[in-house]
């Protein structure tokens, strides 16, 4: 009874995870291992809206066309794009969301859009807490191989030749915004923003802070227990 039950879709709950959390706050290193476990897509939106650009799709026809004219892309076509993936196979056990919702509207449209498309309801929202200067450090020091995406560390993580990509040999760069001053903006605009979308979720029962400034196995230790409720 259990596996008709299970081919038909009833009484499998689906885990559907927002993830939130600054730039270096090491979303990047736990959605990977979130998503073998349980078997979710990761839904980060800078990729989602460049994916669905390049794909030609419904969304991503519009996208193009407001980004072109220089504008920025509506909730509606973030939510739209949303909406084409977590209906794709790879979504059939639910999603980790990284990167939106970033206002209470936006949190407020993506609920009526699950419901609507009876895509299971929200699991959790995991914070990943850490001190903006430990981040600083993290990021200010960070370097990358540009041609593929290979990123180092000065201090946590260094290339065995200074400067130079451990595979190819090129030299490494620094991203232009990866600077002091650029982050310390960046991040009292994400603070300012954050807060009420945390606040929105905290009243629904569903957000979870973890302290992000420990150990890799530390913090995935504590996601999973989060996501074993």
């Amino acid at each position: 009874m259990e596996w008709i039950k299970e081919k038909l879709g009833f009484g499998t709950a689906k885990k559907n995870i927002i993830l939130v959390g600054p730039p270096g706050s090491g979303k990047g290193t736990q959605a990977p291992v979130i998503k073998e476990k349980y078997n979710l897509c990761h839904l980060a939106t800078g990729d989602l809206l460049r994916a669905a650009v390049a794909a030609g799709t419904d969304m991503g026809k519009k996208a193009k066309a407001v980004m072109e004219a220089g504008g920025l892309v509506s909730d509606d076509i973030v939510i739209g794009i949303i909406k084409e993936n977590i209906k794709t196979p790879e979504c059939a056990k639910g999603f980790i969301l990284d990167g939106f919702p970033r206002t209470v509207k936006q949190a407020e449209a993506l609920d009526e859009m699950l419901v609507a498309e009876k895509a299971g309801t929200l699991s959790a929202v995991i914070e990943f807490k850490i001190p903006d200067e430990v981040l600083v450090e993290r990021i200010c020091g960070r370097l990358v191989h540009a041609a593929s995406g290979r990123s180092y560390h000065e201090k946590f993580a260094p290339p065995k030749v200074p400067g130079k990509d451990d595979i190819t040999g090129e030299p490494l760069m620094k991203r232009k915004d990866d600077n002091e001053q650029t982050l310390k903006s960046r991040l009292g605009a994400f603070h300012d923003q954050t807060k009420p979308v945390v606040d929105y979720y905290s009243k629904k029962g569903l957000y979870a802070p973890i302290d992000a400034n420990q150990q890799s196995d530390t913090v995935k230790a504590a996601i999973a227990a989060i996501l074993s409720k």
